[in-house]
Protein backbone atom coordinates (compact mmCIF):
# COMPACT_ATOMS: atom_id res chain seq x y z
CA UNK A 1 0.00 0.00 0.00
CA UNK A 2 1.17 3.46 -0.75
CA UNK A 3 0.73 6.15 1.77
CA UNK A 4 2.12 8.70 -0.52
CA UNK A 5 3.20 9.87 -3.71
CA UNK A 6 6.43 12.17 -4.12
CA UNK A 7 7.35 12.63 -7.03
CA UNK A 8 11.40 12.02 -8.50
CA UNK A 9 12.49 15.25 -7.78
CA UNK A 10 11.33 14.69 -3.81
CA UNK A 11 12.16 10.69 -3.70
CA UNK A 12 15.71 11.68 -4.85
CA UNK A 13 15.78 14.31 -2.22
CA UNK A 14 14.69 12.19 0.25
CA UNK A 15 17.35 9.85 -0.42
CA UNK A 16 20.20 12.58 -0.25
CA UNK A 17 18.74 13.63 3.26
CA UNK A 18 18.46 10.03 4.48
CA UNK A 19 22.25 9.56 3.16
CA UNK A 20 23.38 12.90 4.51
CA UNK A 21 21.75 12.60 8.00
CA UNK A 22 23.17 9.09 8.18
CA UNK A 23 26.86 10.13 7.25
CA UNK A 24 25.82 13.54 9.48
CA UNK A 25 25.45 11.41 12.60
CA UNK A 26 28.08 8.39 11.67
CA UNK A 27 30.60 11.67 11.32
CA UNK A 28 29.08 12.44 14.83
CA UNK A 29 30.13 9.56 16.15
CA UNK A 30 33.55 8.26 14.76
CA UNK A 31 34.69 12.26 15.48
CA UNK A 32 34.04 11.49 18.91
CA UNK A 33 36.27 8.42 19.45
CA UNK A 34 39.70 10.10 19.74
CA UNK A 35 38.18 12.79 21.96
CA UNK A 36 36.14 10.22 24.38
CA UNK A 37 36.81 10.73 28.42
CA UNK A 38 37.36 7.95 30.24
CA UNK A 39 34.39 5.54 30.62
CA UNK A 40 32.40 7.14 27.80
CA UNK A 41 31.47 4.49 24.74
CA UNK A 42 30.99 5.81 21.16
CA UNK A 43 27.50 5.97 19.75
CA UNK A 44 25.59 6.17 23.86
CA UNK A 45 24.96 10.02 23.13
CA UNK A 46 22.83 8.63 20.46
CA UNK A 47 20.65 6.25 22.22
CA UNK A 48 18.25 5.34 19.20
CA UNK A 49 21.13 4.54 16.81
CA UNK A 50 20.72 6.58 13.49
CA UNK A 51 17.30 7.08 14.34
CA UNK A 52 17.83 9.55 17.42
CA UNK A 53 16.28 12.82 17.42
CA UNK A 54 17.89 15.89 18.70
CA UNK A 55 14.62 18.06 17.75
CA UNK A 56 12.80 19.48 20.21
CA UNK A 57 14.73 17.91 23.17
CA UNK A 58 14.24 20.78 25.77
CA UNK A 59 10.25 21.14 25.39
CA UNK A 60 7.50 18.76 26.42
CA UNK A 61 7.37 17.49 22.80
CA UNK A 62 10.71 15.78 23.15
CA UNK A 63 9.07 12.20 23.61
CA UNK A 64 6.78 12.96 19.98
CA UNK A 65 9.07 12.89 17.19
CA UNK A 66 9.53 10.97 14.38
CA UNK A 67 12.45 9.00 13.61
CA UNK A 68 15.51 10.23 11.86
CA UNK A 69 16.13 8.52 8.48
CA UNK A 70 11.94 8.00 7.77
CA UNK A 71 11.96 9.63 4.69
CA UNK A 72 9.15 11.95 3.18
CA UNK A 73 7.11 9.21 2.77
CA UNK A 74 7.21 8.13 6.33
CA UNK A 75 6.72 11.29 7.75
CA UNK A 76 3.10 11.31 6.06
CA UNK A 77 2.59 8.26 7.70
CA UNK A 78 3.85 9.32 11.03
CA UNK A 79 1.59 12.04 10.61
CA UNK A 80 -1.59 10.55 9.84
CA UNK A 81 -1.04 7.91 12.31
CA UNK A 82 -0.32 10.64 14.73
CA UNK A 83 -4.21 11.98 14.02
CA UNK A 84 -5.22 8.70 14.86
CA UNK A 85 -3.51 8.67 18.46
CA UNK A 86 -4.69 11.90 19.11
CA UNK A 87 -8.39 11.40 17.37
CA UNK A 88 -11.36 11.66 20.24
CA UNK A 89 -13.58 9.09 19.75
CA UNK A 90 -17.72 9.27 20.73
CA UNK A 91 -20.45 7.08 21.28
CA UNK A 92 -22.32 5.71 18.84
CA UNK A 93 -24.46 6.19 17.06
CA UNK A 94 -22.94 9.70 15.54
CA UNK A 95 -22.82 11.88 12.98
CA UNK A 96 -19.22 11.39 12.81
CA UNK A 97 -18.71 7.89 11.79
CA UNK A 98 -15.52 7.73 11.30
CA UNK A 99 -14.99 8.38 14.94
CA UNK A 100 -17.70 6.76 16.72
CA UNK A 101 -17.94 2.92 18.75
CA UNK A 102 -16.31 4.65 21.85
CA UNK A 103 -17.23 1.98 24.99
CA UNK A 104 -19.82 1.73 25.83
CA UNK A 105 -17.35 1.61 29.38
CA UNK A 106 -13.98 3.04 28.72
CA UNK A 107 -10.80 4.25 30.29
CA UNK A 108 -10.07 7.22 28.47
CA UNK A 109 -11.39 8.69 24.79
CA UNK A 110 -8.07 8.77 23.04
CA UNK A 111 -4.79 7.15 23.07
CA UNK A 112 -2.62 10.55 24.18
CA UNK A 113 -5.58 11.00 27.11
CA UNK A 114 -3.21 8.38 28.93
CA UNK A 115 0.29 8.50 26.88
CA UNK A 116 0.05 12.60 26.89
CA UNK A 117 3.05 13.58 25.07
CA UNK A 118 3.75 10.18 24.17
CA UNK A 119 5.28 10.19 28.04
CA UNK A 120 4.26 8.20 31.41
CA UNK A 121 0.97 8.59 33.08
CA UNK A 122 0.41 9.07 36.72
CA UNK A 123 -1.65 8.10 39.89
CA UNK A 124 -4.46 10.71 40.82
CA UNK A 125 -3.63 13.15 43.51
CA UNK A 126 -5.57 15.63 44.71
CA UNK A 127 -3.62 18.25 43.31
CA UNK A 128 -3.89 17.11 39.81
CA UNK A 129 -6.26 19.06 37.23
CA UNK A 130 -9.58 16.95 37.69
CA UNK A 131 -7.88 14.45 40.28
CA UNK A 132 -8.34 12.04 37.57
CA UNK A 133 -7.01 8.18 37.05
CA UNK A 134 -7.70 8.65 33.09
CA UNK A 135 -3.25 7.28 32.72
CA UNK A 136 -3.61 4.58 35.51
CA UNK A 137 -6.09 2.03 35.47
CA UNK A 138 -6.93 -1.60 36.98
CA UNK A 139 -6.44 -5.25 35.56
CA UNK A 140 -8.87 -7.61 37.42
CA UNK A 141 -8.73 -11.51 37.04
CA UNK A 142 -9.54 -14.27 39.13
CA UNK A 143 -7.70 -17.79 39.83
CA UNK A 144 -8.92 -20.41 36.98
CA UNK A 145 -12.08 -22.03 37.92
CA UNK A 146 -12.35 -24.40 35.36
CA UNK A 147 -10.32 -27.05 33.47
CA UNK A 148 -10.85 -25.18 30.55
CA UNK A 149 -9.57 -22.42 31.66
CA UNK A 150 -6.28 -24.25 33.09
CA UNK A 151 -5.78 -25.43 29.68
CA UNK A 152 -6.05 -21.49 27.86
CA UNK A 153 -3.44 -20.56 30.67
CA UNK A 154 -0.72 -23.72 30.53
CA UNK A 155 -1.26 -23.15 26.36
CA UNK A 156 -0.98 -19.47 26.64
CA UNK A 157 -3.96 -18.83 24.92
CA UNK A 158 -5.10 -16.21 27.65
CA UNK A 159 -2.62 -14.65 30.11
CA UNK A 160 -5.82 -14.32 33.34
CA UNK A 161 -9.12 -15.45 33.61
CA UNK A 162 -11.13 -12.28 33.77
CA UNK A 163 -13.20 -11.80 36.82
CA UNK A 164 -16.59 -12.80 35.60
CA UNK A 165 -18.79 -9.55 35.67
CA UNK A 166 -15.88 -6.56 35.40
CA UNK A 167 -13.70 -8.27 32.98
CA UNK A 168 -10.64 -7.94 32.60
CA UNK A 169 -9.98 -4.36 33.30
CA UNK A 170 -11.74 -2.08 35.28
CA UNK A 171 -13.59 0.70 33.73
CA UNK A 172 -14.29 3.55 35.42
CA UNK A 173 -15.93 5.65 33.03
CA UNK A 174 -19.14 5.04 30.25
CA UNK A 175 -20.80 6.67 27.53
CA UNK A 176 -24.30 8.22 28.22
CA UNK A 177 -27.03 6.24 29.88
CA UNK A 178 -24.49 3.44 30.97
CA UNK A 179 -23.18 2.71 34.32
CA UNK A 180 -19.47 3.15 34.74
CA UNK A 181 -18.04 -0.17 36.59
CA UNK A 182 -16.95 1.87 39.42
CA UNK A 183 -13.88 4.43 41.13
CA UNK A 184 -10.65 3.57 41.76
CA UNK A 185 -9.38 4.57 45.41
CA UNK A 186 -5.62 5.19 46.70
CA UNK A 187 -4.64 5.86 49.89
CA UNK A 188 -0.82 5.93 50.84
CA UNK A 189 1.02 5.31 54.27
CA UNK A 190 4.60 6.64 55.20
CA UNK A 191 7.62 3.79 54.84
CA UNK A 192 10.83 5.37 55.87
CA UNK A 193 14.00 4.14 55.08
CA UNK A 194 16.80 4.86 56.27
CA UNK A 195 20.12 4.70 54.30
CA UNK A 196 23.88 3.85 55.48
CA UNK A 197 24.71 7.46 56.03
CA UNK A 198 21.74 8.34 57.97
CA UNK A 199 20.18 10.01 55.52
CA UNK A 200 16.54 8.95 55.74
CA UNK A 201 14.04 8.68 52.76
CA UNK A 202 10.21 8.14 52.98
CA UNK A 203 8.67 5.99 50.36
CA UNK A 204 4.80 5.63 49.99
CA UNK A 205 3.38 2.57 50.31
CA UNK A 206 -0.01 2.59 48.26
CA UNK A 207 -3.43 0.88 48.83
CA UNK A 208 -5.74 0.16 45.87
CA UNK A 209 -9.44 -0.49 46.50
CA UNK A 210 -12.58 -0.26 44.45
CA UNK A 211 -15.67 1.43 45.52
CA UNK A 212 -18.73 2.19 43.61
CA UNK A 213 -19.36 -0.55 41.87
CA UNK A 214 -21.44 -0.28 39.14
CA UNK A 215 -22.59 -3.64 38.48
CA UNK A 216 -22.58 -6.17 42.07
CA UNK A 217 -19.83 -7.59 44.18
CA UNK A 218 -17.19 -8.65 42.60
CA UNK A 219 -15.87 -12.36 42.54
CA UNK A 220 -14.20 -13.12 46.40
CA UNK A 221 -10.85 -14.00 44.82
CA UNK A 222 -10.42 -10.85 42.60
CA UNK A 223 -6.82 -10.09 42.03
CA UNK A 224 -6.18 -6.31 41.22
CA UNK A 225 -3.10 -5.16 39.89
CA UNK A 226 -2.76 -1.19 38.90
CA UNK A 227 -0.47 -0.26 35.90
CA UNK A 228 -0.01 3.64 34.48
CA UNK A 229 0.61 4.31 30.87
CA UNK A 230 4.09 3.75 30.51
CA UNK A 231 6.35 6.33 27.55
CA UNK A 232 6.44 5.29 24.12
CA UNK A 233 9.02 6.14 22.41
CA UNK A 234 11.62 3.75 21.05
CA UNK A 235 9.28 0.89 20.85
CA UNK A 236 9.98 -0.45 17.52
CA UNK A 237 13.71 -0.47 18.08
CA UNK A 238 12.78 -2.54 21.11
CA UNK A 239 10.61 -5.00 18.56
CA UNK A 240 13.69 -5.07 16.57
CA UNK A 241 15.93 -6.82 19.01
CA UNK A 242 16.60 -10.41 17.76
CA UNK A 243 14.60 -12.39 20.28
CA UNK A 244 17.64 -14.68 20.42
CA UNK A 245 19.74 -11.41 21.48
CA UNK A 246 16.82 -11.45 24.37
CA UNK A 247 16.57 -14.89 25.42
CA UNK A 248 20.84 -15.11 25.34
CA UNK A 249 20.49 -12.86 28.39
CA UNK A 250 17.98 -15.31 30.14
CA UNK A 251 19.47 -17.12 33.56
CA UNK A 252 16.40 -18.68 35.12
CA UNK A 253 17.79 -20.74 37.03
CA UNK A 254 20.80 -18.45 37.81
CA UNK A 255 23.56 -20.86 36.99
CA UNK A 256 26.29 -17.78 37.39
CA UNK A 257 25.37 -16.95 40.83
CA UNK A 258 25.09 -13.59 40.72
CA UNK A 259 20.94 -13.12 41.85
CA UNK A 260 19.61 -12.42 39.13
CA UNK A 261 17.15 -15.07 37.13
CA UNK A 262 15.63 -13.44 34.39
CA UNK A 263 12.88 -15.30 32.06
CA UNK A 264 11.53 -14.33 28.99
CA UNK A 265 7.95 -14.14 28.76
CA UNK A 266 6.11 -16.51 26.83
CA UNK A 267 2.72 -14.94 24.87
CA UNK A 268 0.14 -15.73 22.27
CA UNK A 269 0.65 -13.58 19.31
CA UNK A 270 -2.06 -13.62 17.30
CA UNK A 271 -0.84 -12.70 13.95
CA UNK A 272 1.64 -15.82 14.09
CA UNK A 273 -1.42 -17.83 15.75
CA UNK A 274 1.11 -19.08 17.94
CA UNK A 275 3.45 -18.94 21.46
CA UNK A 276 6.17 -16.53 20.77
CA UNK A 277 8.65 -13.89 23.32
CA UNK A 278 6.37 -11.62 25.20
CA UNK A 279 8.44 -7.97 25.42
CA UNK A 280 6.01 -5.08 25.38
CA UNK A 281 3.57 -4.34 28.92
CA UNK A 282 4.89 -4.02 32.47
CA UNK A 283 4.54 -8.24 32.10
CA UNK A 284 6.06 -8.31 28.67
CA UNK A 285 2.18 -9.86 27.81
CA UNK A 286 2.23 -8.83 24.32
CA UNK A 287 4.97 -9.65 21.58
CA UNK A 288 4.81 -6.89 19.27
CA UNK A 289 3.50 -3.13 19.03
CA UNK A 290 0.18 -3.92 17.02
CA UNK A 291 -1.07 -6.65 19.74
CA UNK A 292 -0.19 -4.44 22.02
CA UNK A 293 -2.10 -1.31 20.71
CA UNK A 294 -4.95 -3.35 19.33
CA UNK A 295 -5.02 -4.52 23.28
CA UNK A 296 -5.56 -1.21 24.71
CA UNK A 297 -8.06 0.00 21.63
CA UNK A 298 -10.54 -3.08 23.38
CA UNK A 299 -9.65 -2.34 27.07
CA UNK A 300 -9.27 1.12 26.98
CA UNK A 301 -11.24 3.04 25.12
CA UNK A 302 -13.49 -0.39 23.99
CA UNK A 303 -13.18 -0.07 20.44
CA UNK A 304 -13.05 -3.44 17.77
CA UNK A 305 -9.85 -4.31 15.62
CA UNK A 306 -9.45 -7.35 13.62
CA UNK A 307 -6.99 -8.82 16.55
CA UNK A 308 -9.63 -8.07 19.39
CA UNK A 309 -13.22 -8.75 17.63
CA UNK A 310 -15.80 -7.23 19.74
CA UNK A 311 -17.54 -3.64 19.76
CA UNK A 312 -18.29 -4.01 23.48
CA UNK A 313 -14.73 -3.96 24.58
CA UNK A 314 -13.86 -5.30 27.69
CA UNK A 315 -17.89 -5.80 28.73
CA UNK A 316 -18.59 -8.90 29.78
CA UNK A 317 -21.84 -11.07 29.74
CA UNK A 318 -22.79 -10.09 32.87
CA UNK A 319 -22.82 -6.31 31.44
CA UNK A 320 -25.82 -7.46 28.71
CA UNK A 321 -26.65 -3.43 28.44
CA UNK A 322 -23.43 -3.00 27.87
CA UNK A 323 -22.61 -5.77 25.18
CA UNK A 324 -26.14 -4.83 22.96
CA UNK A 325 -25.39 -0.85 22.57
CA UNK A 326 -25.28 0.72 19.24
CA UNK A 327 -21.55 0.40 18.22
CA UNK A 328 -19.41 2.15 15.44
CA UNK A 329 -18.62 -1.37 13.12
CA UNK A 330 -19.74 -1.26 9.26
CA UNK A 331 -22.23 -4.15 9.31
CA UNK A 332 -22.39 -3.95 5.60
CA UNK A 333 -18.66 -4.02 5.16
CA UNK A 334 -17.82 -6.06 7.84
CA UNK A 335 -15.18 -3.98 9.26
CA UNK A 336 -14.23 -3.31 13.27
CA UNK A 337 -14.02 -0.02 14.52
CA UNK A 338 -10.69 0.43 14.20
CA UNK A 339 -10.09 -0.89 10.59
CA UNK A 340 -6.40 -2.11 9.33
CA UNK A 341 -5.67 0.74 7.33
CA UNK A 342 -5.97 2.64 10.51
CA UNK A 343 -4.11 0.04 12.39
CA UNK A 344 -1.05 -0.23 10.28
CA UNK A 345 -0.98 3.97 10.31
CA UNK A 346 -0.93 4.05 14.14
CA UNK A 347 1.26 1.19 14.61
CA UNK A 348 3.60 2.61 12.43
CA UNK A 349 3.25 5.80 14.20
CA UNK A 350 4.08 4.48 17.66
CA UNK A 351 7.19 2.13 16.25
CA UNK A 352 8.34 5.73 15.25
CA UNK A 353 8.82 8.10 17.85
CA UNK A 354 11.96 8.63 18.46
CA UNK A 355 14.61 8.49 21.22
CA UNK A 356 15.95 12.18 22.71
CA UNK A 357 19.91 12.27 22.26
CA UNK A 358 21.59 12.24 25.82
CA UNK A 359 22.29 15.14 27.41
CA UNK A 360 25.45 15.62 29.60
CA UNK A 361 26.94 12.34 28.56
CA UNK A 362 30.43 13.21 28.58
CA UNK A 363 30.09 15.15 32.21
CA UNK A 364 32.66 13.77 34.68
CA UNK A 365 29.77 13.52 37.39
CA UNK A 366 27.57 11.71 35.25
CA UNK A 367 30.77 9.66 33.84
CA UNK A 368 31.20 8.78 37.31
CA UNK A 369 27.39 7.79 37.96
CA UNK A 370 27.84 5.17 34.70
CA UNK A 371 30.81 3.84 37.30
CA UNK A 372 29.20 3.37 40.00
CA UNK A 373 25.68 2.14 38.31
CA UNK A 374 27.66 -0.65 36.89
CA UNK A 375 29.15 -1.49 40.25
CA UNK A 376 26.05 -1.50 41.76
CA UNK A 377 24.90 -4.06 39.61
CA UNK A 378 22.29 -1.47 37.78
CA UNK A 379 23.25 -2.75 34.37
CA UNK A 380 22.63 -6.63 35.23
CA UNK A 381 18.84 -6.36 34.27
CA UNK A 382 19.30 -2.68 33.02
CA UNK A 383 21.33 -3.78 30.12
CA UNK A 384 22.93 -0.92 28.67
CA UNK A 385 23.00 -2.08 24.73
CA UNK A 386 21.60 -4.22 21.85
CA UNK A 387 22.02 -4.42 18.20
CA UNK A 388 18.77 -4.13 16.33
CA UNK A 389 17.84 -7.19 13.41
CA UNK A 390 16.18 -6.65 10.61
CA UNK A 391 12.44 -5.21 11.24
CA UNK A 392 10.33 -5.50 7.60
CA UNK A 393 10.03 -2.27 5.38
CA UNK A 394 12.06 0.13 8.02
CA UNK A 395 15.54 -0.05 7.16
CA UNK A 396 16.30 3.25 9.68
CA UNK A 397 15.03 0.97 12.99
CA UNK A 398 17.30 -2.33 11.39
CA UNK A 399 20.98 -3.15 12.57
CA UNK A 400 21.19 -0.16 14.91
CA UNK A 401 23.22 -0.06 18.17
CA UNK A 402 20.87 1.01 20.87
CA UNK A 403 21.38 2.10 24.01
CA UNK A 404 17.10 0.97 26.01
CA UNK A 405 18.93 -0.05 29.58
CA UNK A 406 16.65 -3.40 29.86
CA UNK A 407 16.61 -6.79 29.00
CA UNK A 408 12.94 -7.20 28.23
CA UNK A 409 12.77 -10.17 30.66
CA UNK A 410 10.67 -10.78 33.82
CA UNK A 411 12.32 -10.38 37.41
CA UNK A 412 11.10 -11.27 40.71
CA UNK A 413 11.38 -7.72 42.33
CA UNK A 414 10.17 -8.61 45.80
CA UNK A 415 7.36 -8.55 48.07
CA UNK A 416 7.27 -4.67 48.08
CA UNK A 417 6.33 -4.55 44.61
CA UNK A 418 4.46 -7.74 44.17
CA UNK A 419 0.81 -7.26 42.84
CA UNK A 420 0.14 -11.49 43.61
CA UNK A 421 -1.26 -11.37 40.23
CA UNK A 422 0.09 -14.23 37.75
CA UNK A 423 -0.08 -12.84 33.97
CA UNK A 424 0.56 -15.27 31.67
CA UNK A 425 3.88 -16.88 32.54
CA UNK A 426 4.77 -13.92 34.87
CA UNK A 427 3.91 -14.61 38.71
CA UNK A 428 2.93 -11.87 41.06
CA UNK A 429 6.01 -10.63 42.18
CA UNK A 430 7.59 -11.11 38.70
CA UNK A 431 8.10 -7.29 36.03
CA UNK A 432 9.36 -6.70 32.99
CA UNK A 433 12.65 -4.54 33.44
CA UNK A 434 11.63 -1.14 32.04
CA UNK A 435 13.92 0.96 29.59
CA UNK A 436 15.71 3.53 31.27
CA UNK A 437 16.28 5.80 27.82
CA UNK A 438 14.04 8.93 28.32
CA UNK A 439 14.13 8.88 31.72
CA UNK A 440 15.41 12.06 32.66
CA UNK A 441 13.16 13.94 30.40
CA UNK A 442 10.05 12.35 32.28
CA UNK A 443 9.37 15.97 34.46
CA UNK A 444 10.04 17.80 31.53
CA UNK A 445 7.57 15.67 29.52
CA UNK A 446 4.61 14.45 31.50
CA UNK A 447 4.89 16.88 34.44
CA UNK A 448 5.90 14.67 36.83
CA UNK A 449 8.52 12.32 38.14
CA UNK A 450 6.45 9.45 38.79
CA UNK A 451 7.84 6.24 38.08
CA UNK A 452 7.20 2.17 39.03
CA UNK A 453 3.91 0.27 37.62
CA UNK A 454 1.83 2.35 39.57
CA UNK A 455 3.58 5.44 39.61
CA UNK A 456 4.36 5.50 43.81
CA UNK A 457 7.85 6.29 43.19
CA UNK A 458 8.24 10.20 43.53
CA UNK A 459 11.28 10.39 41.34
CA UNK A 460 14.47 7.99 40.48
CA UNK A 461 15.74 7.40 44.20
CA UNK A 462 12.67 6.39 45.43
CA UNK A 463 12.20 3.92 42.58
CA UNK A 464 15.34 2.06 43.33
CA UNK A 465 14.74 2.12 47.11
CA UNK A 466 11.61 -0.20 45.86
CA UNK A 467 13.71 -2.36 44.40
CA UNK A 468 14.06 -6.28 45.99
CA UNK A 469 14.18 -10.02 45.61
CA UNK A 470 16.90 -9.99 42.49
CA UNK A 471 17.20 -6.11 42.79
CA UNK A 472 17.75 -6.03 46.59
CA UNK A 473 21.76 -6.43 45.78
CA UNK A 474 21.56 -3.50 43.36
CA UNK A 475 19.70 -1.96 45.77
CA UNK A 476 21.44 -2.24 49.02
CA UNK A 477 24.67 -1.20 47.18
CA UNK A 478 22.98 1.99 46.31
CA UNK A 479 21.86 2.58 50.46
CA UNK A 480 25.67 2.00 50.77
CA UNK A 481 26.78 5.02 48.99
CA UNK A 482 27.63 8.43 50.06
CA UNK A 483 25.42 11.17 49.38
CA UNK A 484 27.66 12.14 46.56
CA UNK A 485 28.03 8.64 45.22
CA UNK A 486 23.97 9.15 45.09
CA UNK A 487 23.57 12.63 43.52
CA UNK A 488 26.59 11.28 40.77
CA UNK A 489 24.88 7.78 40.08
CA UNK A 490 21.07 9.91 39.64
CA UNK A 491 23.01 12.09 37.41
CA UNK A 492 23.78 9.28 34.90
CA UNK A 493 20.32 8.61 35.35
CA UNK A 494 19.15 11.31 34.64
CA UNK A 495 21.39 11.60 31.53
CA UNK A 496 19.93 8.52 30.11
Amino acid sequence: MKYGTPNSTWRLLSVALLVGTIVGIGGLLAADVPQSPAGFEPGEDFPGGTATTSRSINTRNAFSQSSRGIGFEGESRFKIGNAFFRKIWVSSPASTKSSDGLGPLYNARACQHCHLKDGRGHPPEANWPDDDAISMFLRLSIPPQTEEQKRQLDNRLIDAVPEPTYGGQFQDLAVQGHASEGHMRITYSDKPVELVDGTVVTLRQPRYEVTDLGYGPMHPDTMISPRVAPQMIGLGLLEAIPEASIRANADPDDKDGDGISGRPSEVWSRSRNRVVLGRFGWKAGNPDVRQQSASAFSGDLGLSTEMFPGPSGDCTEGQSRCRNAPHGEDKEKGTPEITNQMMEFLTFYAQNLAVPRRRKAKDPEVLRGKALFKQAGCALCHIPSFKTGELEGQPHLSNQRIWPFTDLLLHDMGEGLADNRPEGVANGREWRTPPLWGIGLTRQVSGHTYFLHDGRARNVEEAILWHGGEGKKARDAYAALTKEERTALLAYVNSL
